[in-house]
């Protein structure tokens, strides 16, 4: 993905980043980004002893792509040093997400963080489903397992850390060695506290993005709670906008939501994100974007005041994708 930098002007006018950032600011901001083939650097994964690379690759992004897209995606992630890759069963009609990254990632099994996630809530279910990602992954263990997208407290966390629920299936199966760390991701702030308010959890994967942030504070109950409790933090939609508009083309069919796909505003959303003190941000799902945001991950710095000033003031332009009116 090669930008000129007339190309970079127009898109800075047309996000209104000139505007925002001062033609100086803005400037570095443009020198800054480039086809990067740097290493990507990684962080610590909470009290985990794993260090994951700050951005990872999300499984969904090869949904409707061919093995062989598949396979060069995570050759040329792993060359740049990603480690870690998330999917779920339920990425896919056939779960062709685990069956396609199971054979791209089987050559490099030792070198990369596998985390995968269950939407059952009950033990019976939750180990089956466990031992059917195992098959499609290739691999004997998962290294992080997770309970996926928790909304309710009662439907959700309760329900799985009870009697006969899934908590019981990752505690057997992480004594006989097929996980090693248990996790949870989430779209809601009441639930992701209740999670972590049990204990039990090594990592969370919550939503962390500026507009949420700034307009709907989505991010910052977890995140205090999770730093508190000494888990690893990871971070969905780092580079989302806003929800498409009604009527818009989807030009991002994996998507849901409206992307940050202009390198300047991608650049500056993972920045954010991972100015939050997260470990790793997982990107869109689209190929072209996960490139995007390996590129910019390569060379991430703090945000500057200034910098920092541009995204509250965008992000009060834009519609949140998750707000949180609670206490």
């Amino acid at each position: 993905m090669h930008f000129q930098r007339r190309e970079f002007l127009k898109i800075g006018a047309a996000a209104g980043l000139t505007e925002l950032l001062g033609p100086r600011l803005y400037a570095e901001v443009v020198e800054s980004i480039s086809d990067s083939k740097d290493t990507i650097p990684k962080r610590p994964l909470g009290k985990t002893g794993v260090e994951l690379s700050v951005v990872g690759v999300g499984g969904f992004a090869v949904v409707r792509e061919s093995q062989e897209d598949s396979d060069r995606l995570c050759a040329e992630a792993i060359g740049r040093g990603v480690n870690y890759f998330d999917v779920a069963p339920s990425y896919g009609k056939e779960q062709e997400a685990e069956k396609r990254l199971g054979v791209s990632l089987a050559p490099y099994r030792d070198k990369v963080f596998i985390a995968c996630k269950t939407q059952r809530r009950d033990k019976k279910g939750a180990l089956a489903e466990l031992e059917q990602s195992l098959r499609n992954l290739k691999t004997d263990h998962i290294d992080l397992y997770q309970m996926h997208a928790i909304r309710d407290v009662e439907k959700d966390v309760m329900a799985g850390v009870g009697a006969d629920g899934c908590m019981e299936a990752f505690m057997e199966a992480k004594q006989k060695g097929m996980i090693r760390f248990m996790g949870f991701s989430s779209h809601s702030v009441e639930a992701a506290s209740a999670a972590i308010k049990t204990g039990l959890f090594d990592t969370i994967l919550h939503p962390t993005n500026f507009v949420c942030h700034y307009q709907g504070a989505f991010d910052q109950k977890p995140t205090e709670l999770a730093k508190q409790h000494g888990m690893g933090r990871l971070a969905l939609k780092a580079m989302a906008r806003t929800r498409w508009a009604q009527g818009a083309e989807r030009t991002y069919k994996n998507c849901w939501y409206e992307p940050l796909d202009d390198p300047l505003l991608a650049a500056l959303g993972v920045r954010w994100t991972l100015g939050q003190g997260v470990t790793a941000a997982i990107p869109p799902a689209d190929l072209a974007l996960t490139r995007l945001a390996m590129n910019v991950a390569s060379k991430v710095t703090e945000l500057t005041a200034d910098e920092e000033t541009a995204m509250r003031i965008l992000a009060q332009r834009l519609e949140p994708i998750f707000s949180y009116k609670g206490a």
